[in-house]
Order: C-alpha cells, then structure tokens, then sequence
C-alpha cells in the first residue's frame, strides 16, 4: 500500500510541474500581450524605480494580473490532481506506461520508411488523379458550353 501511494504521489508532482510550466508560459504570454494591447494602460509600469529584482521586470498591472492568474491557476490544478479519482487514474496510468514494450531504433526506422513511401506514393497518385480529373472536366465544361 505504502508503494501505491509513494507511485501516487510520484505521478501527481510529474503531472503538476509539467502542467505548471505549461500554465507559466501561458501567463507570460498572456502579460506580453497585454502589454502590446495596451501599452500605455496596462502595460505602463506603476512607477519608474520600482521593478521586480533579479529579473529586472517594471511592475505593472499587465505582470501583477498574469502573477495572480499563474498563483490562482496553480492552486487550482494542485485541488483538481489531489482528488482521489484523479489521483486514481494517474497511477493506472503509470502502471499501464511501464506495460507498454517500447519499440527498438531499427523498428522505429523501418516504421518511419515505411510510412514515408506511402505518403509519397499517395501524394503522387492523388496529385495524377487530380490533373486527369481536371483535364477531363475541363473539357467537359468547355465543350459543353460551346
């Protein structure tokens, strides 16, 4: 039991700093933005010596809203992954990746020529169909109209 709830904990901190990064760029962005939208509103900084240390970034509305977005969001997703039948779920679902035989170099490489010729081969036919069928029905309506 001890080992079901270590692997427990193990995949919730895996899902949660992956999905925290992901919601880390996402608020970046968002107060890049927000900053391009309205430069002189929201994006303007409070006062000119005051600036975050370190990263050396002016404080302004636009940073103190993606800050609150981020800390809001993380405290979120830390309530959602706590929940038993999350939590549930992410260890059958390790369980089941540790099941899985992953494939060797050459069986990747000879997957990947395989599927590679037959994307080109089917290019190539559905180009060649498309330039007889539009030739024929070219002349279709050409010579129909005349």
């Amino acid at each position: 039991m001890a080992y079901r709830k270590d692997q427990g904990r193990l995949a919730r901190m895996t899902t949660f700093w992956s999905l925290a990064v992901l919601l880390a760029y996402g608020c970046i962005r968002m107060r890049a933005e927000i900053t391009g939208q309205f430069p002189d509103s929201l994006g303007a900084p409070l006062s000119d010596g005051l600036a975050i240390p370190l990263v050396n970034l002016p404080l302004s509305p636009a940073l103190i809203a993606a800050v609150l977005t981020l800390v809001v969001r993380l405290w979120l997703l830390n309530r959602t992954l706590e929940r038993p039948k999350n939590a549930d779920l992410l260890i059958e679902t390790e369980s089941e990746l540790r099941k899985v035989t992953w494939p060797t170099v050459d069986e990747t490489v000879d997957g990947s020529v395989v599927v590679i010729v037959v994307v080109l081969f089917l290019m190539g036919f559905m180009a060649l169909a498309d330039y007889v069928l539009g030739n024929v029905f070219t002349r279709i309506i050409t010579s129909g109209g005349a």
